[in-house]
């Protein structure tokens, strides 16, 4: 796969994926759910923990799901990874996360412009919610306005560093530019926060293939 291949495989790496609710029962509080996610010794505990984090966690609560995605099951990292994604798209006020719900509807509708919009009103009234600029960033990224998906990541780490989607969209910014060894350095900050990133492995070992090539030619 060619750099720019695996950049488009990414492209939409900004945005939360979708994944299969999990069967295990809901675990009663945001407490309750922080202690079954660092239960050593019970897994079935630490997948409870893991999901209902998605529904009751808060920002604060990010260092743990991030911990939890070196977990030693494949689920627990699973479902740790989609409720970072669901804790990062609450915004704690109903208006912005209706916002934010238009916003996307318009992003798959390939209606750029409106999603832009959209976004800029979400920045507007919640200029703290680094979900509003990541979606921004995004939409930015797939007009070609580059320098601003760049500008909007900027403001998305500030407010949440561990924002794999934002570090990894950087990257694919960095390859659209003609930079592959800044986009390699983005890719692997991506994976320090969240080594499950199958795509964003995958482009990392051809950036390193391709720029060890360019120093063989280089000779």
């Amino acid at each position: 796969m060619t750099a720019r291949a695996a950049a488009l495989v990414l492209a939409l790496a900004f945005l939360a994926p979708a994944w299969a609710p999990a069967d295990e029962p809901p675990a009663p509080s945001r407490a309750r759910a922080l202690a079954d996610l660092r239960d050593p010794g019970d897994v079935g505990a630490r997948r409870r923990g893991a999901q209902m984090l998605g529904e009751t966690g808060t920002m604060a609560d990010a260092p743990a799901l991030v911990a939890a995605l070196r977990d030693a099951d494949p689920l627990v990292r699973a479902l740790a990874e989609r409720s970072l994604w669901e804790v990062w798209h609450r915004s704690g006020d109903a208006e912005t996360d209706r916002l934010l719900a238009r916003g996307i509807e318009h992003m798959n509708e390939r209606h750029g412009q409106a999603a832009v919009e959209t976004f800029t009103r979400i920045i507007e009234r919640r200029p703290d919610f680094a979900e509003g600029w990541n979606k921004r960033a995004t939409v930015y990224f797939l007009l070609g306005e580059y320098e601003r998906s760049l500008a909007d990541c900027d403001e998305v780490v500030k407010r949440n560093p561990y924002h794999f989607g934002a570090l990894s969209g950087y990257g694919m910014i960095w390859l659209e530019l003609g930079e592959p060894e800044k986009a390699l350095g983005w890719f692997e900050r991506a994976l320090d926060v969240n080594p499950n990133l199958v795509q964003v492995e995958e482009t990392v070992q051809t950036l390193r293939r391709l720029l060890i090539e360019r120093r063989r030619n280089a000779l």
